[in-house]
């Protein structure tokens, strides 16, 4: 994205922060009466959205930006027209790609903030489902931004002579843009597996609970004393109702839908561990279950063997013996780095690069002082499912902080230099829908200067 050069927002870079802010204007809804700002189609923008979006962007660009209330309605009027468009235009976002973009946000916010509970205090949710909630109809608008904006821009594309002058333009201006510090990593990752034996022990508990249950046992009761799930201790055992929708792992729903109500499950494996699952009630399309998790338990001895494979596999990379690429496709057992020579994709942008400063923390912390082609130290990871395993970052490029040049940023200019280009097609598509749409402004706003005619029904 484009560093802030001006006072106001580009449309181009609102997506983000929209979304963001999106979840706390969720939540300051349901406990305060808002005045309406504007209606756009079936979309509304309530006053308290206009603040809860210009606090987004002031702190999201350092204080960079400040914008008032007016411009800040007229990027989200931007935002409604385009949703609103793309349900007339019947645009599909399917809930693959909602579900999707739902659990990379937590994951985000979840390397931001430290642990899911901390999200959820963040932003006044009950519990991770209610987020999810939120996070889907967030998600799911800005899907249909995101595909309303590619259908009006679907044919727009530049020319290395437009790239150019974009540049030249920019530069005579003296607007070059900062290019920040970023880097492009990669990984190996060992994992410690349980032995088979361990695998065994925990199939025959979970089989045995299963029994006692079914004989009359207190399912809630072997739940809150057996079970791994962090939040059984609050719930025993209860993961309330859930659909063929909802964002639980493919194996949880596939044993879920197959019971019978008052049916126990046989222990299933999920990437979070063993379970059973118990069906409590069927209610129209959705299941009210409950779940016991067990995860094996990993031997130091494992541990420690896990570690001494991946120092063998770096002593040979160091060596030359094997090349890091040779390693990763050989050795690497991290599904989704494996076969792309282990480069790690940076979920918000989709692209193998980082901006060093806004990575997360931890990961910011292993390789801030590295140069390009440095390897970091062997270090113990561990995943939110239980997995325990080692892992090595290797920099396969890294570039400092710098003013854009033509030759050396041509693809990030030639990027800037379309979205500039798309920019303006969506610009001319907005004058032209804001003449068909339905459009009512709250009176405290009718008084604002816009770029557009929205006031078209307000004259």
């Amino acid at each position: 994205m484009m560093p802030f050069k001006t006072k106001t927002l580009k449309n181009t870079s609102i997506l983000f922060t929209f979304f963001l802010a999106s979840l706390g204007a969720v939540n300051a809804q349901q406990t305060k009466v808002d005045g309406v700002a504007v209606v756009i189609g079936k979309n509304i923008v309530l006053d308290s959205d206009i603040a809860k979006f210009k606090q987004e962007v002031e702190v999201r660009s350092e204080g960079k930006v400040t914008i008032s209330n007016c411009e800040m309605l007229e990027e989200l009027m931007q935002q409604k027209l385009l949703a609103h468009h793309a349900v007339v235009d019947s645009v599909v976002v399917s809930q693959g790609d909602i579900d999707g973009k739902v659990q990379r946000s937590i994951d985000y916010f979840t390397n931001q903030y430290g642990s899911e509970e901390k999200v959820i205090k963040a932003y006044g949710f009950n519990d991770i489902d209610d987020l999810r909630k939120e996070l889907a109809k967030v998600q799911k608008e800005n899907l249909l931004i995101e595909k309303e904006q590619q259908k009006i821009t679907e044919n727009i594309d530049v020319t290395p002579e437009e790239v150019r002058v974009y540049f030249k333009g920019l530069k005579e201006k003296n607007e070059l843009p900062e290019i920040p510090a970023e880097v492009e990593i990669a990984q190996i990752v060992l994992k410690a597996e349980p032995t088979k034996e361990e695998n065994d022990r925990i199939i025959n508990k979970l089989n045995e609970i299963k029994k006692q249950v079914e004989e009359g046992a207190s399912f809630k009761l072997k739940a809150i004393i057996n079970s791994d799930d962090p939040s059984v201790a609050k719930n025993g055992g209860s993961m309330g109702v859930i659909t063929k929708e909802t964002a639980f792992v493919k194996e949880f729903k596939e044993a879920a839908f197959s019971l019978e109500e008052g049916e126990i499950s046989e222990p299933f494996k999920s990437p979070f561990g063993y379970h059973i699952v118990l069906l409590n009630k069927i209610r129209g399309n959705g299941r009210d279950v409950s779940h016991i998790l067990m995860q094996a338990e990993i031997a130091d001895d494992k541990l420690k063997e896990t570690k001494e494979a991946t120092e063998k596999i770096i002593k040979d990379i160091k060596e030359g013996t094997l090349t890091f690429e040779e390693a990763v496709k050989k050795f690497s057992e991290d599904d989704e780095t494996k076969n792309n020579g282990g480069l790690i994709i940076n979920p918000y942008t989709q692209e193998t690069t980082f901006e060093l400063t806004r990575m997360p923390p931890d990961l910011f912390a292993r390789i801030s002082e590295l140069k390009k082609g440095d390897l970091s130290d062997i270090f113990y990871d561990e995943t939110r499912e239980g997995e325990k395993m080692y892992k090595v970052i290797f920099v396969k490029d890294k570039t400092e902080t710098h003013t854009a040049d033509l030759v050396e940023d041509y693809v990030r200019m030639q990027q800037f230099a379309l979205a500039k280009k798309k920019q303006e097609e969506v610009e001319k598509w907005s004058k032209d829908k804001i003449q068909e749409t339905y459009i009512k402004l709250g009176n405290d706003y009718k008084k604002c200067t816009f770029k557009k005619d929205w006031k078209k029904l307000n004259k």
